[in-house]
């Protein structure tokens, strides 16, 4: 089964904890059909069918995914101009 990137199931859960947790604390309508939406998202991404279990999986994932890589930034040239390659 694939998997979703790191980043971007981690970004489904906080987004689904969070707006589940404002919806159970303010019953406000527009935000549980987009709470609705983040659960079948989570369900789709994990291949469950109930957000407990999806949200179970995501987190044990998450757990076992390796540490995000940090992209230096490439180095500047200032003053100077860049080789092009050749067209072959």
């Amino acid at each position: 089964m694939l998997r979703p990137h790191p980043a971007v199931l981690r970004r489904l859960v906080d987004e689904y904890e969070a707006l589940s947790a404002a919806v159970a604390a303010s019953e406000t309508a527009d935000l549980s059909s987009r709470v609705r939406d983040l659960a079948y998202t989570l369900c789709v991404s994990t291949g469950t069918r109930d957000v407990e279990r999806a949200l179970k999986v995501a987190h044990q994932w998450l757990a076992t995914a390796p540490a995000p890589v940090r992209e230096s930034a490439p180095p500047t040239i200032t003053g100077q101009r860049m080789a092009t390659p050749e067209p072959a």
